[in-house]
């Protein structure tokens, strides 16, 4: 049970399976659909208790600063780097978002993305389409997957789940982190991303975003994979230097890449779309209706416990 006096700030859509109950539960103020967005946050801004976001949209410093009565945001997506936390600490503002109900899918979505990359399959099925099978012969030879090196950089709940999927394809999987993990005994640990990059064919970026992993797959990383490697992220955008990236792909000094996140996005930098050696997704890892469901309703339950005077169900902060 909500309480409709609770004012809460919603910085995005949701779906309607979510905004119903959000709308029953509270009153919902909708961010993004105003016009004169500074004269709606004058407005409401001295009765909204709470801010209900998304991963890629989070909360900046002049907006918690608009809501002099804000207590808590819940964030609808793993990924809360968008939130300004320095901004929450200074005022004791909780933080949640929704881990754990997304990390089966993303990892699915990443296997899928190199399994795709790797045997060529979307340029196959047009291949088929277009009549090239009929009129050309057989389609070229791809790379094989099975028993090639996988690096995992963050071995965190997502990139857990990668690599335990990478070893149903007899991959030589290791990792890098903060530290050497006591839950994964049979994958290597490798201090550093660029020894991890040189030693990896698919390397997977799975780590969580802040200020000290911003392009942490740099130019070094980049070309540590080398002509043959691809990249794989599902993590942020933030996490590689796309210029580099896209200097790699171009030159082939990287050989490929499968990315679901883009600076910038849904606008993404139109180098991408010329190259033919990058896969590209529209930020969709958690894009199942399950996933979907189980993340909006726990946004509602840490909006709920919240004013209820309970803990946080999932907190940040």
């Amino acid at each position: 049970m909500g309480n409709q006096s609770v004012e809460i700030l919603q910085m995005g859509p949701y779906p309607e399976w979510d905004q119903g109950p959000l709308d029953a539960a509270f009153t919902m103020h909708r961010y993004f659909e105003a016009r004169d967005k500074a004269a709606f946050l004058a407005r409401i801004g001295q009765s909204t208790r709470g801010i209900a976001t998304r991963g890629e949209l989070g909360a900046d410093r002049a907006t918690i600063e608009a809501l002099p009565q804000l207590e808590v945001i819940s964030v609808y997506g793993v990924g809360y780097d968008a939130v300004d936390l320095d901004a929450c600490r200074e005022r004791n503002i909780r933080v949640s978002n929704t881990p754990d109900v997304l990390t089966q899918d993303v990892a699915d979505l990443g296997v899928a993305m190199m399994l795709a990359q790797s045997r060529g399959l979307v340029a196959a099925e047009q291949w088929v389409r277009d009549g090239s099978w009929s009129r050309k012969g057989l389609y070229p030879l791809r790379h094989r997957v099975f028993g090639k090196k996988a690096g995992i950089l963050g071995l965190g709940r997502i990139g857990f789940e990668v690599a335990k999927r990478l070893a149903g394809f007899d991959m030589d999987i290791a990792y890098t982190d903060v530290s050497a993990k006591d839950y994964a005994p049979d994958w290597r640990f490798i201090d550093n991303p660029v020894d991890l990059a040189a030693h990896s064919d698919f390397l997977f970026v799975t780590l969580a975003a802040s200020a000290a992993t911003r392009h942490i797959v740099g130019r070094e990383v980049i070309e540590a994979v080398g002509p043959q490697g691809m990249i794989i992220n599902i993590s942020r955008a933030s996490n590689i230097d796309e210029d580099a990236l896209l200097d790699a792909l171009e030159s082939q000094r990287l050989g490929s890449a499968a990315l679901d996140v883009f600076e910038g996005e849904p606008k993404l930098n139109p180098r991408f779309v010329e190259l033919d050696n990058v896969l590209l997704q529209p930020h969709h890892a958690s894009g199942t209706f399950e996933t979907r469901k189980a993340m909006g309703k726990l946004v509602r339950d840490n909006l709920i416990a919240h004013f209820s005077g309970k803990p946080l169900v999932t907190p940040v902060l």
